[in-house]
């Protein structure tokens, strides 16, 4: 990318800055919390001097890595977020069941299956269909 001070900065250059900015974030030298503030300020600066400013103190990627064909089986971020609260909510569930009988002396109605059961089949339908995988996939090779 040519740099000249006091050029304008276009949206495709704002998006390549950004897409940096993402594999900075996936291997490890930002936290989520700095990805966002450098992302803000990505979209917010006009000037191409300011939008090398974001990366100053990180690495130059080499082309191996901007080359590097990405893999297709990893679930977008936010999948494996909701992935991990369904496994929190049910695991949560299931002790308080498990307290509840352990209290009355006998199993009680199951009534953790209708937590777990319908959120993780939409959880797993999504999955499977893909849509949001695939969006996200052609999201990240372009």
């Amino acid at each position: 990318m040519d740099i000249t001070t006091g050029t304008r900065a276009s949206d495709t250059e704002r998006a390549q800055i950004a897409d940096l900015l993402g594999r900075h974030l996936t291997e490890g030298r930002l936290d989520l919390a700095e990805y966002n503030d450098r992302l803000t300020r990505v979209y917010g600066t006009t000037t191409r001097e300011d939008l090398q400013l974001v990366l100053q103190d990180l690495p130059k990627l080499t082309e191996a890595a901007a080359s590097q064909p990405v893999s297709r089986t990893r679930l977008p971020l936010w999948q494996q977020i909701e992935g991990s609260a369904w496994l929190g909510v049910s695991l949560l569930s299931l002790v308080i069941w498990a307290a509840i009988s352990i209290a009355a002396g006998e199993f009680t109605y199951p009534w953790p299956i209708w937590v777990i059961g319908p959120w993780g089949a939409v959880l797993v339908f999504r999955v499977v269909m893909g849509w949001e995988s695939a969006a996200w996939n052609r999201h990240r090779t372009h």
